[in-house]
């Protein structure tokens, strides 16, 4: 009987060896591994995160790439979501609004219009935006030079309607028909509403 145990042991702990040395030979990168649900602490590069680009919509967004640094699945935030943008001349972030979640947006380079709610306000770098639950906002390159950008949010939800309105860098990028365009977004209303 003591045998048996000894065999049922030994079972047990092979096959937990296994599974622990297929845990770790998995490639994951290291900003989303996370340990019991717990957030990952992060020190990002400028270039470092999960690299995107806008399909082109008809819109003029057109294919502004942008970098998705924390959220769940890069960092196992729970509670923020931060990305950065770059905005080429002349491109602009058509009006939206986020129903259930505050956004800070910090325009760090560039000259840009900024709509706010009733305001209208031309700024330039260095300039920060505070978007209260509800309020309108769009933002227009208007310089010569991109508007690099940081937003932030209070909480998750936009960061998979930004995925799903663009690809990995690299990935072909087939424009979104306007019917595409309007599933995405009526996907998501929980996270934003646009005009």
């Amino acid at each position: 009987m003591r045998k048996i145990g000894n065999i049922r042991l030994v079972i047990v702990v092979l096959v937990c060896a296994g599974f622990v040395y297929a845990a770790r030979s998995q490639s994951v990168p290291a900003a989303s591994k996370s340990t019991a649900g717990r957030s990952v602490p992060l020190v990002l590069e400028k270039n470092e995160g999960e690299r995107r680009i806008h399909r082109p919509a008809g819109n003029k967004m057109g294919t502004a790439p942008f970098t998705i640094k924390v959220d769940p699945k890069n960092g196992a935030s729970r509670h923020l979501v931060m990305f950065t943008e770059d905005l080429p001349p002349g491109a602009s972030i058509p009006a939206h609004k986020h129903p259930e979640m505050e956004e800070i947006i910090v325009l760090q380079t560039g000259r840009s219009r900024v709509h706010l709610g009733d305001t209208v306000r031309e700024v330039g770098p260095g300039a920060t935006v505070f978007i209260p639950p509800g309020t309108w906002i769009s933002v227009d390159s208007i310089g010569t030079e991109p508007v690099s950008l940081v937003a932030i949010f209070s909480q998750p939800g936009f960061e998979e309607y930004m995925r799903a309105i663009s690809v990995r860098e690299g990935e072909t990028n087939a424009p979104l028909s306007k019917e595409q365009l309007d599933g995405i977004r009526a996907h998501h209303p929980h996270a934003v509403t646009y005009k």
